[in-house]
């Protein structure tokens, strides 16, 4: 197994630097997408909130990777890249941001990510740990797979919260797969069905590179997980899906979608742990919205 990489509070506070920058991306993103925008288009406004900030993409050029950001619509899960494609009214979106910045001669890397429905209200983080969903506010003559859309984004949302927070009192990294599984088996007996949870595509560290050791997965695996320790960093991202988990990758070797065309969400954080709690970097308030529900105050840097 790979080393974990452990930060000191110092570091961390140079990726807390990196996960505002990727905050600041959301921000740019969600005042942009909007029915009648390409992705392309949105990508350009990713490049120009990285460019702003004085930092650097992660993603362009990443293994080849085009663009500055990941946008995955309707049944694409993950890696889906920006090009001509318009943006409707209701498509289901997950924007998947990063960027780095240097310190002590090394990168220190933010990533995160989050989903929305174009032309809805934006639910903040406060107004969702209160309570607020999108489901709520979808007529109730609504298509069925229009309502299913909304409460897909609202599962996988509220498992991020929950992995996110399992970590503040967890022992193991499989503290986030026991969390997301949790979540997923009681909004399906509230809902009347019950989301897939992407087994091929997990979280990971994070640190002086994007992609690190371990790997931080959002179901139960057999085995002893890694213990948490104080200076890891880890981006906990569940992925859910509306039908079978089953996926392929299309000819560009990047977007990976649902073989039966269901629709997908993805949500992601960066959350450090230190000594005295956990901070989620890549959140502005550092995930005290996110977090209350759970009874966990995080560490503000």
């Amino acid at each position: 197994m790979s080393r974990i990489e452990i930060k000191s509070r110092r570091q961390i506070g140079w990726m807390r630097e990196a996960g505002l920058v990727v905050a600041d991306i959301h921000k740019s993103l969600r005042s942009a997408a909007r029915p009648g925008v390409t992705t392309a288009e949105l990508d350009a406004v990713s490049a120009e909130a990285i460019a702003r900030a004085g930092a650097t993409s992660n993603f362009l050029h990443y293994y080849g990777y085009p663009a500055t950001v990941c946008i995955s619509v309707n049944d694409v899960v993950v890696h889906g890249i920006p090009d001509d494609r318009v943006l409707a009214e209701g498509d289901l979106v997950s924007f998947d941001c990063g960027a780095w910045v240097g310190h002590d001669s090394r990168q220190w890397h933010g990533d995160a990510a989050f989903s929305m429905i174009v032309g809805r209200e934006w639910i903040g983080d406060a107004d969702f740990a209160a309570g607020a969903r999108s489901a709520d506010r979808v007529p109730a003559d609504a298509d069925p797979a229009v309502r299913r859309r909304h409460e897909l984004d609202d599962v996988t949302r509220e498992s991020l919260w929950a992995a996110l927070a399992a970590l503040a009192t967890g022992r193991r990294v499989s503290a986030v797969g026991r969390a997301v599984e949790e979540v997923v088996a009681e909004r399906a007996e509230a809902l009347g069905w019950e989301a897939g949870i992407i087994e091929e595509y997990t979280g990971h560290g994070i640190g002086t590179a994007m992609h690190q050791a371990p790997d931080v997965l959002n179901f139960n695996a057999r085995g002893i997980s890694p213990k948490l320790r104080p200076g890891m960093v880890l981006a906990v991202e569940p992925m859910l899906v509306a039908g079978s988990i089953e996926t392929s990758t299309d000819a560009d070797e990047w977007t990976v979608r649902t073989v039966d065309g269901a629709d997908a969400a993805h949500w992601e954080h960066s959350i450090a742990l230190l000594d005295d709690g956990v901070c989620v970097l890549t959140a502005p308030d550092c995930g005290a919205a996110g977090l209350a529900p759970y009874g966990v105050a995080p560490v503000v840097l």
